[in-house]
């Protein structure tokens, strides 16, 4: 199966360039979706979570305080290492085998920490969704409504523009409106269809 990342800092606009291709019948997985799957109540991804950080870290109904875990991690650099050297590993396995399981033309898999997590040599394509830092924290603070300090260090936390773009195979800009960015997929599609083919 031919195999495209598709990766971007937050609020760069994933879900959008994830949805122009899913409209055109391409078999998709989303870290994210997995990363939560990979400690819901009940995994021992989440028994490790409480392992290492307390139950303090579970709401109410037994499952991850996302919000609290994610305020927590994004002040703590040492924090942040250790829920991902829990979490990440998951995540990999998962997707490859998601990979096995697809069955159009091509595959894409969405990794918003795809620099950070690394270990994705076997991936085909790094796809990077770009966008100016600014417009991330506007859409950040306006999507989540959270603090500008909260999106700040969220921005630093992750991989930079640059590390980014340097990594990329094909880069798509998500800074214009929807129809531009509809076109820009379509081009990208039509070209993984030649090299998967």
């Amino acid at each position: 199966m031919f195999t495209v990342a598709l990766t971007g800092g937050i609020a760069s606009g994933k879900s959008a360039v994830e949805r122009c291709f899913a409209r055109r019948g391409i078999d998709i997985c989303d870290a994210d979706r997995v990363a939560r799957d990979v400690v819901a109540p009940g995994t021992d991804g989440l028994q490790e979570v409480i392992q290492t950080f307390g139950h303090s870290v579970l709401g109410a109904d037994g499952s991850l305080d996302r919000k609290a875990m994610r305020e927590r991690v994004f002040a703590d650099p040492d924090a942040r290492h250790q829920l991902e050297r829990i979490i990440h590993p998951r995540v990999r396995r998962a997707l490859r085998q998601s990979v096995q399981d697809m069955r159009s033309a091509y595959g894409l898999l969405v990794i918003p920490l795809l620099v950070e997590s690394g270990d994705y040599a076997w991936v085909d394509r790094v796809l990077v969704v770009d966008v100016p830092r600014a417009l991330q924290i506007s859409r950040l603070l306006s999507r989540d409504g959270i603090t500008r300090d909260l999106a700040e260090s969220m921005l630093d936390a992750q991989a930079s523009r640059e590390q980014r773009l340097a990594i990329a195979d094909d880069v798509i800009d998500n800074s214009a409106d929807l129809d531009a960015l509809d076109k820009g997929v379509e081009i990208l599609h039509r070209r993984y269809l030649e090299l998967a083919d």
